[in-house]
């Protein structure tokens, strides 16, 4: 037997490789006009793009164009850290802004943590900055923020919901973001 054969055959059997894995954005409207963008990561686009279109069309939504909604989110990196004795936060934003970092941030009194959002692209060089000054990190992601959160009525926030929920089922959606105001 052939040796590319048989390391097909391992690769095969040790499961999909991470690089086959690509994420992938869809965006568009869903009922009663409000946004919402699917994260997702996927070893095949194609039946992903379908899973979408099918919960957007169920709940009488539309899918948009990458892109195309992308004025009504701020792409952001945020990172939650605890708060150390003695910290003035407004010295170490000064630090932070030449990383990217905001001047707003929000303190969690109760868990005594911290957190900071900032530009995607720094994200590497925000983190090693916190590491680097001994700051425990609880938490580091990728968000989308809306610009202009809508109301909707308790009947209308169900039927956006459950289509989150439905979106939400499918293994390659990571994470479903809405611009729906909080209850």
């Amino acid at each position: 037997m052939p040796k590319d054969n048989i390391e097909r055959a391992i690769k095969n059997a040790m499961g999909k490789d991470q690089s086959d894995y690509k994420s992938m954005t869809y965006e568009g409207y869903g009922p009663h006009g409000i946004a919402i963008f699917v994260d997702t990561l996927t070893d095949n686009p194609t039946r992903t793009v379908g899973d979408v279109r099918s919960v957007f069309n169920k709940f009488n939504g539309n899918l948009g164009t990458m892109g195309s909604l992308a004025y009504l989110f701020d792409h952001k990196c945020v990172f939650s850290f605890k708060k150390k004795d003695g910290l003035d936060m407004d010295e170490m934003i000064l630090e932070l802004i030449d990383f990217g970092v905001e001047d707003e941030y929000d303190e969690d009194e109760e868990e005594g943590s911290i957190t900071i959002y900032g530009d995607p692209k720094s994200f590497n060089l925000i983190q090693k900055h916190l590491e680097e000054n001994g700051f425990e990190v609880v938490g580091a992601e990728f968000t989308y923020i809306p610009n202009d959160l809508k109301d909707v009525t308790p009947e209308e926030r169900e039927s956006i919901d459950k289509m989150v929920e439905r979106l939400e089922e499918f293994d390659d959606v990571q994470t479903v973001y809405t611009n729906m105001k909080p209850e």
